[in-house]
Parts: structure tokens; sequence; C-alpha cells
């Protein structure tokens, strides 16, 4: 699971766009204040960061300066988002080392593709996944089992992949409806316990290493 840090001064659109990432399949952590922000990189490295440029205590062009500046955290992927639609803004921040810029108002969802886009150009894949008598493969989209290979449909695949990825960490039916059918699917989070059913008998024996947790979701354990 992807950690986002993100620095807003608008109260409104920093809980709409944390409950968005969260509802998404995203850890995210907001900051009001660039003093903040700054005090938890001390001690958390985020996958991403989303940084609005007008923010009280500090711009967001000199956060962004500071960022790339600093060894530990020049290689973190940053997100521009602001209010400013000048051309020449738009410049600067991509100058000074800005992965990707988007201005207010966005469309969430475009918010999302281009944070996924972002991550994807910027941090490789896990591609092999080796777990107790369980070995996948991302590049090849091959699942073994004990040494047999199993044959998965597109969606069991990529079930198994985000659980196995985000292992000790339990992913609700809606942060997997997300992950793997995307979020402009209308379909009820019933479909999720359908795959994961499916994908349990196919896995035989290490089809118990998905848990279901109550009420919530499944994960599998570390």
């Amino acid at each position: 699971m992807s950690k986002i840090f993100y620095v807003e001064d608008d109260t409104n659109i920093r809980e709409l766009v944390e409950y968005t990432l969260a509802s998404s399949g995203f850890e995210v952590m907001g900051f009001e204040l660039a003093r903040d922000f700054f005090n938890q990189l001390k001690s958390d490295k985020p996958d991403l960061i989303l940084l609005d440029v007008m923010l009280p205590d500090k711009d967001g062009l000199t956060i962004l300066k500071e960022l790339r500046s600093r060894g530990e955290w020049k290689a973190i992927p940053i997100i521009m988002l602001t209010a400013k639609s000048e051309q020449l803004d738009k410049i600067k921040g991509l100058d000074e080392g800005a992965d990707d810029y988007i201005t207010k108002p966005f469309d969430i969802i475009e918010l999302i593709s281009r944070i996924k886009a972002v991550l994807r150009r910027t941090r490789p894949e896990e591609d092999t996944i080796i777990y107790k008598n369980l070995i996948l493969s991302k590049k090849s989209r091959r699942v073994s089992v004990f040494g047999e290979t199993v044959a998965l449909t597109f969606k069991e695949f990529e079930l198994l992949y985000n659980l196995l990825l985000n292992r000790g960490i339990v992913l609700s039916r809606d942060t997997l409806m997300n992950l793997v059918w995307g979020t402009d699917f209308e379909g009820e989070t019933r479909t999720v316990d359908v795959h994961i059913r499916t994908l349990r008998q196919k896995l035989g024996k290490c089809g118990e290493y998905i848990k279901t947790v109550r009420n919530v979701g499944y994960k599998i354990d570390k």
C-alpha cells in the first residue's frame, strides 16, 4: 500500500482528497502547515507527496526546492496542486523537480490516475513474490502452488497480487474493488467475496493464506 503525504491548508479540499485516496487503497496523511509536514518527514518517508503551492507558512515551490536539495528526500515523487494556472508557474514547478502538476479545480478521479501513473514511473513493481509455498510472478502473470502452475483469471490474479503486496495489512472490500476493478466500477462489493472464494479454491491448501477479517475485508499475514 503506497503512503502519500498531502500538504494543503484548505481543510475541505484536504479532507475530501484524504477520504478518496484512502478509499482507493492508499495510506494518506494530511498536513495544513509546512512545519508539521517537515516534522513528520524526519521520521516517516512517503512514497509520494501531494504539495499545494499556496500555504500560510511557506510556499510550495520553496518546499519543493528544499526537498530536491536534500539527499534523503530528493527522490520522493512530488505532484504539485495549485489554483495557479499560469503556464509560467507550471514550468517553474516542473523545472524545480516536480513530477507532475495539476491545477484546481481538479477531477478527483484524474488525480488518482495521475498519482498511479507517477508511482508506476518512479517505483518498479515487485515482480516475483515468494510466500511460503506460493510463488507469484507479476511480469509473466504466473502463479505456482507447491511447484504446480495454477491458472487464474485476470481479476483473481490481481486480487492475489494486491493481497501479497500488502502482507499484514487488512484490505477492505471497497479498497480491493478500487485496486482491481477501478474506481468507476458500479458493481457490489459482494463481487470481491465471490472472486476470493474461487481464488481460494484454485489455490488449494494455499488458499488458507487468505484470511477473512469479519465485517472489514481480507488480508494475508506477514
